[in-house]
């Protein structure tokens, strides 16, 4: 939520899609413009549940007062009526209650009752929509941290994971800030009013004999709910591993069909499903648990209620009417007792839920975006003495690499597997920090621009781009939701996709299904680069982009690029391929191998060089020929 308002130009890098950053295509029917906001919630920082729940409460106070008041009434009110059913009765035996005076008094009691409905209506609805509103906060907090993230944090938590966080966990934590509050605020009012007026309207010495169970209830709730808390982390985390199967089995659903491991991963999934079903199945047992004690307790206390209460009565110490009273006041602690083993279980599930979730909520994002640079154009771009280890690594990715690009040239990086190619754009696109040197773009080091001027400068297209379940012409149009038609066409003609959308039944209002499901390799990298394309960014990099196409597509493409320089003569361009015939062209070329820079130039002076590149030229070139064969 907030991503469809930002600036257009802010999705010029996720246009490609980082698939650690996926942002929402803007025909997603769950957006609500004129519901979203692009204002975050404050942060929850709290480590311990109740403290998150309470600094929750204190932000919405007034919802939360007029919630409590309103339960207040409700138990004075419902507190009071026992009391008056007393007198009526002892009106009824002294025949001092008839006719219309009685009338009156049944009439006062469906009042009553009346408005204890009212009220409980009223209060639900203001106590919910407050804790439903957490729920949304924290989903929103929780969305806004994900995608602050970078590889690292992707590489320690898996999806399904983190989508049982944004489920299962919170909805745990916002049970907890609604109906445990509700039940225990509920519970230990009627509570207090219940026994208070049972001792000091009705019979202390009653309420005494009353109480004498209760000791041990709690006793037993304490005992049970450590239970509860074990059982519900067992439950989320059992639930969080289905989640995990199911999202990564549908993910590679053709993978498992082509393998022929329907029967394994099926067999995964029953086994995963039956722990989650044996993890549910343990804490309801627990939370179960309760109920008996209730009644165990409260059976206890009413036998040794109407045992006094019939020694008081036969001694003529209490009246019918106040044996009866004190009997309605005794179900009225039935509720108390459930409240308190509710409000228990509800507890503890989201304690369960919180100590997942406040890890993420509270964890700093890899990358720090403190820069203070916000606008950004065309300019150079130089690479100084750039090294990076990857953490736990002690190898260096890349060392000592140095380079310049200035505006408008087309930059070349090639060189055999593991050589450092992707690792030098992920530190232009700031997934990683430099662990040496510097990289800066028009004079400013590249961590004192802010991550968003930053990202709206360049459009990168990733060897395996992402593809959301939309038309293809919303794909394309993803960086800028008002491209009309005609340019979205045009971006797919310098893609070399227009033939292939054309020949689709619906043309570009073609649906692709999840993750592009319906195109094959080189279509989905071909929207990826229409899209980037329509983006206009300053800075483009293909990062192996063409890999799927085959030569001739990609010959048409790389043409198309160069004809776009007089129409955007400042745009760079970083062209990333194991085929060099995808760099030919490029005003420099740099070579990497073991994260050294061993060689740079122009496509002629390497031939001449006669080192790596020269000789994976002839290979390339002798492969071609023998294709062409």
């Amino acid at each position: 939520p907030g991503l469809a308002h930002r600036a257009p130009a802010e999705f010029a890098v996720t246009c490609a899609l980082s698939p650690f950053r996926e942002t929402i295509p803007r025909s997603t029917p769950s957006l609500e413009p004129a519901r979203m906001s692009n204002t975050l919630p404050p942060r929850f920082d709290q480590p311990d549940l109740i403290r998150m729940v309470m600094s929750y409460m204190r932000r919405n106070a007034s919802a939360y007062a007029l919630s409590g008041g309103l339960l207040a009434a409700v138990a004075l009110i419902s507190a009071w009526i026992p009391r008056q059913v007393g007198h009526t009765v002892d009106a009824l035996v002294a025949g001092e209650l008839h006719g219309m005076a009685l009338l009156g008094a049944l009439a006062t009691l469906m009042g009553a009752g009346l408005a204890i409905y009212l009220m409980r209506v009223a209060w639900r609805i203001k106590l919910f929509g407050t804790a439903y509103r957490l729920g949304v906060q924290l989903r929103h907090r929780l969305f806004h941290c994900l995608t602050g993230h970078g590889p690292r944090f992707f590489q320690r938590h898996r999806t399904g994971d983190l989508m049982a966080l944004a489920t299962n966990d919170i909805d745990a934590v916002e049970m907890a800030a609604g109906e445990a509050f509700l039940a225990g605020f509920d519970g230990t009012l009627t509570l207090v009013v219940v026994v208070a007026m049972m001792s000091l309207g009705l019979d202390w010495r009653l309420t005494l004999i009353a109480l004498i169970p209760f000791p041990l209830m709690a006793l037993s709730f304490w005992w049970i709910s450590r239970r509860v808390h074990r059982a519900s982390r067992r439950s989320l985390n059992a639930f969080a591993r289905l989640n995990e199967q199911t999202q990564e089995t549908l993910a590679g659903v053709r993978t498992v069909r082509a393998t022929g491991l329907q029967r394994q991963t099926h067999q995964q999934f029953s086994t995963l499903a039956q722990q989650a079903a044996d993890a549910g199945f343990e804490e309801l047992r627990w939370e179960s648990a309760f109920e008996p004690a209730v009644g165990l307790t409260m059976s206890a206390a009413v036998a040794l209620v109407l045992g006094a209460g019939g020694y008081f009565l036969l001694r003529q110490e209490i009246t019918i009417g106040e044996l009866t009273a004190f009997t309605m006041y005794m179900s009225q602690l039935i509720w108390p007792m459930f409240a308190m083993g509710w409000v228990l279980s509800l507890i503890e599930r989201g304690r369960a839920g919180w100590e997942r979730l406040a890890p993420v909520l509270a964890g700093e994002p890899d990358i720090e975006d403190k820069g203070t640079v916000t606008q950004h154009d065309a300019a150079p771009l130089q690479l100084t003495q750039v090294g990076l280890t990857y953490p736990g690594q002690s190898t260096p990715a890349l060392q000592n690499v140095s380079l310049s690009l200035a505006p408008g040239q087309t930059l070349g990086i090639v060189g055999p597997t593991g050589a450092g190619k992707s690792s030098l754009i992920a530190l232009l696109l700031r997934h990683y920090p430099c662990t040496e040197g510097s990289i800066h773009w028009n004079g400013h080091a590249l961590p004192d621009i802010s991550l968003d001027t930053l990202r709206q400068a360049i459009a990168w297209v990733p060897q395996e781009p992402f593809l959301f379940s939309d038309t293809i012409a919303n794909n394309i149009a993803l960086a800028r939701a008002d491209a009309t038609p005609a340019q979205i066409e045009h971006a797919a003609r310098l893609a070399d996709m227009h033939d292939d959308i054309t020949g689709f039944a619906d043309g570009y209002a073609t649906v692709v299904g999840e993750r592009g499901v319906t195109l094959s390799g080189g279509q989905r990298q071909r929207v990826a680069i229409a899209r980037a394309l329509l983006a206009e960014a300053p800075l483009l990099i293909l990062d192996d982009a063409l890999s799927a196409v085959d030569t001739g597509t990609e010959t048409r493409i790389l043409a198309h690029l160069r004809a776009t320089r007089a129409a955007h003569p400042s745009r760079s361009t970083i062209i990333v391929s194991h085929r060099l015939s995808a760099v030919v062209d490029a005003d420099q070329i740099i070579v990497l191998h073991n994260g050294h820079l061993v060689a740079s130039g122009d496509h002629q002076s390497l031939l001449a060089d006669h080192g790596w590149y020269a000789e994976q030229w002839r290979y390339q070139q002798l492969e071609a020929s023998l294709d062409e064969g």
